[in-house]
């Protein structure tokens, strides 16, 4: 892939994914940034958008943190240089840089955060840090100087007096200029640090994984909806205990055996991490549509070839079961059966949907009413 440096995907999966830095030059020849400086803080004073500006000396107090949205007089108040501009997910807001995810389809659609765009006028950075997920840094526009290298945590030191994650002590291995096209990876825990050398936009292609709090967390708030959670601990076998303060030993294996055999059902697992990872980062932009869409209208336009897309701020993905495969769209869940479990893998293969291989489902009566329902709750639309 030329987007790699000439490495397959499954060669930069083995050598490089959370591994060590890769610098691309020309990962993507020519490019253009879709989106203005202006466009950036235009979004920024949106409400639904997320978005800050980091300050390096802000009245000086070292790397000051301010979130949007903002009132547009406040760039006008900004000073000449070392500040930065970030707007995250901006992939839901540009259909042009949502298309860019479909260059980084070989890494699955789970994985996905969203793409943050860091702008910043000359001297402008975020300060030394490191991050916990994997990250793609393009440059989109302008040049900005990165050095990286050597593996942080928690216990390496910081700055103190700001809200972020500035490390105090720390020099980089590597130091690069990267120039609009060319592209650095980073995986998790490498300490990096990007000072723009003119007016530049980064695009951060961001990876993450969930934490194991996040994991048992909400694992256990998805079995406690269950049926069975309202079923009450029961002991028929009770005997009396020579002290009543003592907690028997039988209580414990009890209690094991009843999380065991809630932890293991495999399906409901597979059938919670497809909600969870597919939950929308933001509900403000997967919305109803406007005007409604009858099955049969729907029915027409896929047989006349209308280009149908996911919402930009969608997610899609599915899971194999025994017998059905569970399809997953922004947080919920549909089960296919049969000769429909096909519809799964077309709809979850990219942004836009490969509406040739749709048009044999469209004359399905339910399936069309699945597709007319994601239609209807703002998960796809046509271009």
């Amino acid at each position: 892939m030329d987007m790699l440096g000439g490495l397959t995907a499954s060669e930069f999966l083995r050598d490089y994914w959370q591994k060590k830095p890769l610098v691309i030059r020309q990962a993507f020849p020519g490019f253009q940034c879709p989106v203005s400086p202006d466009e950036l803080a235009g979004l920024a004073c949106e409400e639904a958008v997320e978005s800050r500006i980091v300050i390096e000396n802000d009245a000086g107090k070292p790397w000051q943190l301010h979130n949007g949205p903002f009132n547009p007089d406040r760039f006008s108040d900004l000073p000449e240089q070392d500040w930065t501009l970030l707007v995250q997910g901006l992939d839901h807001w540009v259909p042009e840089i949502a298309d860019l995810l479909d260059n980084f389809r070989f890494v699955p659609n789970w994985r996905l955060d969203d793409i943050m765009a860091s702008y910043a006028p000359k001297g402008g950075s975020v300060g030394p840090h490191y991050d916990m997920y994997d990250v793609f840094l393009l440059q989109a526009q302008g040049h900005r100087r990165w050095t990286f290298g050597g593996h942080c945590d928690h216990a390496s030191p910081r700055v103190e007096g700001t809200p972020l994650r500035i490390l105090s002590s720390w020099d980089g291995e590597e130091t690069v200029t990267l120039a609009p096209g060319d592209m650095l990876y980073l995986p998790p825990g490498i300490g990096h640090h990007g000072v723009a050398e003119d007016d530049c936009i980064t695009l951060s292609v961001g990876f993450r994984a969930p934490t194991i709090d996040d994991i048992l967390t909400s694992f256990t708030d998805f079995l406690s909806q269950k049926e069975k959670a309202a079923e009450h601990l029961d002991d028929p076998d009770l005997q009396v205990q020579d002290n009543p303060g003592t907690i028997g030993a039988e209580v414990i294996d009890r209690l094991d055996t009843v999380i065991r055999e809630q932890l293991g059902d495999r399906r409901n697992l597979a059938l919670w991490f497809g909600q969870f990872t597919t939950a929308p980062k933001s509900m403000d932009i997967v919305v109803p549509a406007e005007e409604p869409a009858e099955a049969e209208d729907l029915a027409e336009a896929i047989r006349a070839g209308e280009q149908l897309r996911w919402n930009e701020g969608s997610r899609f993905a599915y899971h194999e079961l025994a017998g059905e495969t569970a399809l997953f769209v922004d947080g919920e869940q549909y089960l296919l059966k049969g000769d429909a479990q096909l519809l799964a893998p077309v709809l979850c293969a990219g942004a836009r949907i490969d509406m040739s291989a749709l048009a044999e489902f469209a004359g399905d009566e339910a399936l069309l009413g699945l597709l007319t329902n994601l239609y209807n709750q703002g998960s796809l639309y046509f271009e």
